[in-house]
């Protein structure tokens, strides 16, 4: 047996990102039918109530107020029956790992009150060099749970419709609209790519031969879909399409989205006075 036999290969890895990709867009479609806070608010107030709440978390100066905000983003979600660990896992460890990164030089580069020097490098970590990164990592964090939240609990279709109600332009709802849609099908063409390569392979590629298949399978893949687009683009012409895009459901806010909206206005209006 080849001594490489039992490790994944690229081919392997990047079949298994694709379904759980697919997995993850599934998942959230099924926690946008949840029986939650968030899901049964109106997708406009949803949305604006959203933005209220990430606005002062990222111009907030007080980590009080940041954490407080953070704190709000937890509980909505427990309400919204979204789970902690779907969280944890695709939000709140990814973005710590990125922010972070970003964020590591600061305690070195920042000037200011010196509290501690590495002992092998000689270099100073400053006070408020550590300020300057946990308020990233933080607003970071809390942003993105706020962001996820609405998308895990509202349908992608309602989240375009609620952009146009709020005159976001017709162009960007589009492309937002058709990149979501037609994803899920480059992303089983690029599986089903790799699965039929597979099931033709004998033995195990060196790294050369992979990364050469990689390569081609990009190109023919990058080639289907500029096929595709055109094709579909001439198929939305055919049927009327005139760079907006229209759906059947209607929306209706009640007074339970007014309360809502009134909550998020107040939470926000508060973060913005104790964050200056």
């Amino acid at each position: 047996m080849p001594a490489n036999a039992g490790k994944r290969g690229f081919l392997e890895r990047s079949t298994s990102s694709f379904v759980d990709a697919m997995e993850h867009a599934f998942y959230a479609e099924n926690t946008a039918r949840e029986d939650g806070l968030l899901q049964r608010l109106d997708p406009r107030a949803k949305l604006l109530g959203i933005l209220a709440l990430i606005v002062p978390a990222a111009a907030a100066q007080n980590f009080g107020v940041i954490v407080g905000l953070f704190a709000i983003a937890v509980v909505l979600a427990a309400l919204s029956r979204v789970p902690f660990g779907v969280l944890l896992k695709r939000v709140w460890v990814p973005v710590l790992l990125f922010t972070g990164v970003i964020a590591l030089p600061a305690p070195f580069v920042t000037p200011g009150r010196a509290i501690y020097h590495l002992p092998a490098l000689g270099w100073s970590v400053t006070a408020q060099g550590l300020a300057s990164a946990g308020y990233l990592v933080l607003r970071a964090e809390t942003a993105a749970s706020f962001c996820v939240l609405l998308v895990l609990t509202t349908p992608w279709n309602h989240v375009l419709k609620a952009l146009r109600v709020l005159h976001v332009p017709a162009v960007l709802v589009a492309i937002l609209g058709m990149t979501y849609r037609y994803l899920f099908l480059v992303l089983q063409s690029a599986h089903d790519m790799f699965e039929s390569r597979r099931s033709r392979m004998i033995g195990q590629l060196t790294g050369g031969e992979r990364r050469r298949v990689a390569a081609s399978s990009a190109g023919v893949l990058m080639s289907k879909t500029f096929d595709l687009s055109s094709e579909v683009y001439l198929a939305m012409q055919s049927r009327g399409y005139r760079a907006d895009v229209a759906t059947l459901d209607e929306f209706q806010v009640l007074a339970f989205d007014w309360a809502m909206l009134g909550a998020f206005a107040v939470v926000s209006i508060t973060a913005f006075w104790l964050g200056r």
